[in-house]
């Protein structure tokens, strides 16, 4: 039977996403692909970070027994895990809106349809652009969410020609996110309203101006 290393697992806000502002249990698993600039899980990707092993029947046991809804798949990077759909598809199949979040580098249609995939395009700034798998951008539908970390204008340009390229817009929901501390808000505000940017979503990560920003389990 299949185990997965979870480094966290915890109920809260969730802090971004087309279900911003609700609760949401997070399941966080070790490892990522990509180390990006401003990563705030850095220390979920190091080859001796403390993990649990679980099997898909004790994550899922876990899930029913916390009483909320929404599911929230994270890392790292959790579709580089093997047998991650046995997973994905137990979730689902236990009645769960399952959110994962995935940074853009692998194929999610490689797995279930049914679940929203909040996509990650890493801008220059991340210092990943280069993993990107550009088919993800042509695939994603209306259930999933194109989400940009911006760190500087030239992040935002980019991703201005990545949702031109791609008509994002058109068919999935784009959202541009500040990476924390790096570029203001307000800044992103008035680069939208100059180019016209309609139909993206500024949207700030509500955790981190809750509690700390460097937080855990939240």
């Amino acid at each position: 039977m299949p185990e997965y290393r979870v480094v966290e697992k915890f109920i809260s806000i969730n802090g971004e996403g087309q279900r911003a502002g609700e609760l949401a249990v997070f399941i966080r698993l070790a490892g990522c692909n990509m180390r990006c600039s401003y990563c705030d899980t850095l220390w979920a990707l190091e080859k001796d970070v403390p993990f649990v092993s679980k099997t898909e029947e004790e994550i899922v046991s876990y899930l029913q027994s916390a009483g909320v809804k929404n599911v929230t798949l994270t890392g790292g990077e959790p579709l580089i895990h093997k047998d991650i759909d046995i997973l994905i598809r137990s979730i689902i199949d236990a009645g769960f809106r399952l959110e994962i979040e995935t940074n853009g580098s692998i194929d999610i249609r490689r797995f279930d349809e049914r679940a929203s995939y909040t996509v990650d395009y890493k801008c220059p700034g991340s210092g990943c652009e280069s993993f990107m798998y550009m088919k993800n951008f042509e695939n994603v539908g209306k259930n999933d969410t194109v989400k940009f970390v911006v760190t500087d204008m030239k992040d935002l340009d980019r991703m201005r020609e990545v949702v031109s390229e791609y008509y994002l817009t058109a068919k999935t929901k784009v959202y541009v996110s500040t990476a924390f501390g790096e570029i203001k808000p307000a800044d992103v505000a008035d680069y939208m309203i100059e180019h016209k940017l309609n139909d993206i979503r500024l949207q700030l990560q509500i955790h981190k101006y809750i509690w700390d920003p460097m937080m855990r389990g939240v």
